[in-house]
């Protein structure tokens, strides 16, 4: 068991989900495969969003959770194979979004299905996807008692 690779994978996902939550979009670019393609399975958006290339992954989030939006993503129970030069994961996730200027929070959760392969010495996600395993929304307006004191991405 490559043990140095999986300690690898497991960064390489850390790094992708703090760049998207801290909307570092060079930075999670430098995650992905120039061919990377993503299928994210979201209730929110009607269907899944697919994407074929690291260009259009990164210009998605800049555009869907720019300014004013809030994310935090967990992922974790991650089951790693290496082979090589390439690798599957599977990660358990929880996300939750904050758009205040909709006033509508989501939560939800699902499985992320990665492969990665290694790049000069470097590991990148060549694919990711999930479907949702649930997914919330609530009105912010839904608990009067509810305030937002802190929003990093408020202007």
């Amino acid at each position: 068991m490559d043990l140095v690779a999986l300690e690898e994978i497991r960064r390489l996902k850390a790094r992708y989900l703090r760049c998207l939550d801290l909307k570092l979009w060079d930075e999670m670019a430098e995650t992905l495969t120039a061919d990377a393609h993503a299928r994210y399975g979201t209730p929110s958006y009607g269907k899944p969003l697919t994407f074929e290339s690291r260009e259009a992954i990164v210009e998605f989030f800049r555009n869907a959770v720019g300014p004013g939006i809030t994310t935090v993503h967990f992922a974790g129970q991650p089951e790693i194979d290496v082979d090589g030069d390439t690798a599957t994961g599977t990660w358990l996730m929880r996300d939750k979004v904050i758009v205040p200027e909709h006033r509508v929070i989501i939560e939800g959760a699902a499985y992320y299905e990665d492969t990665y392969r290694r790049v000069d010495g470097v590991w990148l996600t060549a694919s990711t996807q999930y479907d949702r395993l649930y997914e919330t929304m609530m009105s912010m307006d839904d608990v009067p008692s509810l305030k937002l004191t802190a929003n990093r991405w408020a202007s």
